[in-house]
């Protein structure tokens, strides 16, 4: 690769801070969603509260998202990403705070509603900005490394946990104590980030050839190509949240099949299996940027089917652990390209909410995965409920992601603003 090919897919200061913030700012947003999942055993037992029920604090959360996605994309796409990504970090990380002090589960259950407000905006907005700044050829790396920050966040959820838990035997309340902290490093990062030049370019298109939003989106292809993306998502998530929302309960678990582990040994399991998933997100990723978005994804997938023996089925700590590790890379891996992904199959003048809503909009599909799961377990046991659930999900990714279009490493700056991305792509292939 000569100098000058080298030098265009470095990142400029601008760049790599609007590319820290936004993992930054996802990872938190992980952080903070994955501590309910640690510990909503024992905020059940605290308010006296079942399993059952404990488990819609996370379908909540969930379902919120794509209302945090619509809200904060659309405002993006009206005045620019910056103004509506400090927002929201501010917003979500006073939400996550104020957990620490539920006096029950209602309230609890409120605040994890607007939690999920401020989560489904954080995604969407932060891979915009992101995508819109760093080199194309780039696209699939950075990508990886940005998804790989939710299970960044999940890893620091789990030593977070240790700490807390194990170490200084506090209980979970300050648990939530800690996801401010961290979230105001985004905050001062993304207060030096410019505004996108995709976004100022496209909104200047827009004023000389009288187009709205509003118009943008509901063009046919565009209507279409959203509801495939929908359902693409859910796929994705279901199979996502699958193989993690539930694994801690399951490893803790004494009944329905469960391992039996101490708290301690579940909580390294699932540092080992973060490591796992965030490795995987950044391998798959680059190598989108060679083979395409599609064949990245589908190879994920379908390597995510043969491991979900040892993954579910496991009597040991020992093949939990590899099981759960090579899961995660592989689903994790096939999430790499997606932030690159749904951007590129974003029209240009609505990318703040396109992407966040599709994504988010699958996640109110998924939601139930864990309530679902939480259920089956008493029936089927654990490792039956994770292994039904996870590979009909991995199928599924692998046939709408075969049927589906990519604009792999389309140029945004040279693309229309109201034409969805893979109707434009020269290398378009299914």
């Amino acid at each position: 690769m000569s100098d000058t090919a080298i030098a265009s897919t470095r990142l400029n200061p601008d760049q790599r801070n609007a590319f820290i913030a936004s993992l930054l700012g996802w990872m938190m947003d992980a952080f903070d969603y994955f501590i309910i999942v640690l510990v909503y055993a024992e905020i059940g037992a605290e308010f006296h509260v079942p399993l059952e029920q404990m488990a819609y604090l996370t379908t909540i959360t969930l379902i919120m998202r794509p209302v945090g996605a619509y809200l904060f994309g659309l405002w993006a796409d009206r005045i620019g990403r910056r103004i509506p990504l400090m927002v929201d970090v501010c917003f979500y990380s006073v939400v996550g705070f104020l957990c620490a002090f539920a006096p029950n589960f209602t309230v609890l259950f409120i605040l994890r509603l607007l939690y999920g407000i401020g989560m489904g905006g954080e995604w969407g907005l932060g891979a915009a900005l992101t995508m819109e700044k760093v080199p194309r050829t780039r696209r699939g790396f950075y990508s990886g490394i940005l998804q790989a920050g939710y299970s960044a966040g999940y890893l620091l959820a789990s030593l977070a946990f240790l700490l807390v838990h194990s170490v200084l035997g506090l209980n979970w309340r300050w648990m939530f104590a800690l996801s401010i902290l961290p979230a105001l490093i985004t905050l001062i990062i993304r207060s030096r980030v410019k505004e996108s030049e995709v976004w100022e370019n496209t909104r200047e298109k827009m004023r000389k050839a009288d187009t709205s939003i509003r118009r943008v989106f509901f063009d046919g292809k565009v209507l279409r190509r959203f509801v495939y993306l929908v359902l693409l998502m859910a796929a994705f998530n279901w199979m996502s949240h699958g193989t993690q929302d539930i694994y801690p309960t399951f490893l803790k678990s004494t009944e329905n099949g469960g391992a039996g582990l101490d708290a301690a040994t579940a909580g390294w399991i699932a540092v080992v299996y973060n490591i796992g998933a965030i490795v995987g997100c950044v391998v798959l990723g680059s190598l989108s940027d060679r083979w395409g978005r599609k064949a990245t994804i589908i190879l994920g997938a379908a390597l995510t089917i043969p491991i979900i023996p040892i993954f579910a089925f496991s009597q040991t700590a020992g093949l939990l652990c590899l099981g759960s590790a090579l899961i995660q890379f592989t689903t994790q891996g096939a999430w790499g390209a997606i932030p690159a992904h749904l951007n590129e199959m974003s029209p240009n003048a609505i990318r703040g909410f396109y992407p966040g809503v599709t994504y988010q909009l699958g996640n109110v599909i998924a939601a139930f995965n864990l309530p679902i799961q939480q259920a089956l377990a008493p029936q089927l046991g654990y490792g039956w409920a994770m292994a039904s659930t996870v590979g009909i999900a991995a199928i599924a990714v692998i046939l709408l992601t075969a049927f589906g279009k990519q604009a792999h490493a389309i140029d945004f700056t040279a693309a229309d603003a109201a034409t969805p991305a893979a109707e434009q792509a020269p290398r378009l292939r299914r």
